[in-house]
């Protein structure tokens, strides 16, 4: 691994359409993206790839981005160390309120502009090198 590498992304989406853009997007960009589709999945990955950075859409079937956020908010080792972005559709404040509660550091709107995901991805990378 070279100094320069950039730090791993997990994305987790159960849209897999969704997931694959933002894959095939930051991919291209250097990135190492590790994808789930599912919160348990997410969950599994999160402990195997110890991402800098998740990407974590809030609506998902059983296990939610908001339980999934709380959960790695927990883990006693990367819990800390995480920066948990929040992708939802939902934009209302109260939404946007419930996600910084949960523990997520930022949150995008669906449907997102690629360039400006990029530019969330990248912020959030850069407030956790300067506080490591």
């Amino acid at each position: 691994m070279t100094e320069h590498a950039l730090p791993p992304i997990l994305v987790v989406d159960d849209n897999q359409d969704n997931a694959e853009i933002i894959r095939q997007y930051l991919e291209i960009r250097g990135y190492p993206i590790t994808v789930a589709h599912n919160g348990d999945d997410a969950l599994v990955a999160f402990e195997e790839v110890r991402p800098a950075l998740v990407l974590l859409d809030v609506m998902m079937p059983g296990r939610d981005g908001w339980e999934v956020c709380r959960l790695m908010r927990q883990h006693p080792d990367l819990g800390k160390k995480v920066r948990i972005v929040m992708v939802t559709a939902l934009d209302e404040w109260e939404d946007k309120r419930e996600a910084l509660q949960t523990g997520a550091d930022d949150y995008v709107e669906k449907p997102f502009d690629l360039p400006s995901l990029v530019v969330t991805v990248q912020r959030n990378l850069a407030m956790l090198r300067s506080t490591s």
